[in-house]
């Protein structure tokens, strides 16, 4: 055997290799669309949806108890003694007493509504969200008549809207 040494080839990676390989990781998480890590639990705010609230006293405040991890940008209730509760636990919704107005002043700020207003007028509040382009969530029964339900139908198709 020969005096020299023989060089030992190196376990692992150098510094330079692993600074290169993690700094290309790195900038690959910021440049990533929110859909690729978003199953890491982060869920940007840019992602949420502006929802809206219409007859939110009764059973359509327990709806919107339940989608409180979105954006609840306005609520309307025609008995506001009634709502005050829901009213105080969104203080930066913006409070109407009319649907028609709330839609008029909000329109481009709303994604979707949730309709829970007594049920004679379920139909016509879901159809102008819908002609807003607003998806739609509505409790049960949705409408008062079966022409209300084929109208409403009609419209989710034309206005290319989700409904519930």
């Amino acid at each position: 055997m020969s005096d020299k040494k023989q060089k030992q080839p190196k376990a692992g990676m150098d510094r330079r290799t692993f600074l290169k390989t993690a700094g290309v990781a790195a900038a690959g998480f910021t440049i990533l669309p929110s859909y690729v890590v978003s199953g890491l639990g982060h869920r940007p705010p840019s992602d949420k949806l502006n929802i809206a609230g219409v007859g939110i006293g009764g059973r359509g405040g327990g709806v919107i108890k339940a989608v409180k991890s979105e954006n609840i940008v306005a609520l309307c209730d025609v008995d506001w003694e009634y709502a005050a509760e829901l009213f105080d636990e969104f203080p930066r919704a913006k409070k109407f007493y009319d649907w028609r107005e709330m839609f008029d002043k909000m329109a481009k700020e709303i994604d979707a509504v949730v309709v829970g207003t007594p049920d004679h007028s379920h139909a016509i509040v879901s159809i102008n969200a819908m002609k807003l382009g607003k998806h739609v969530y509505c409790e049960k029964p949705l409408t008062h008549s079966v022409w209300e339900s084929r109208q409403m139908t009609e419209m989710a198709q034309k206005y290319r809207v989700a409904t519930q």
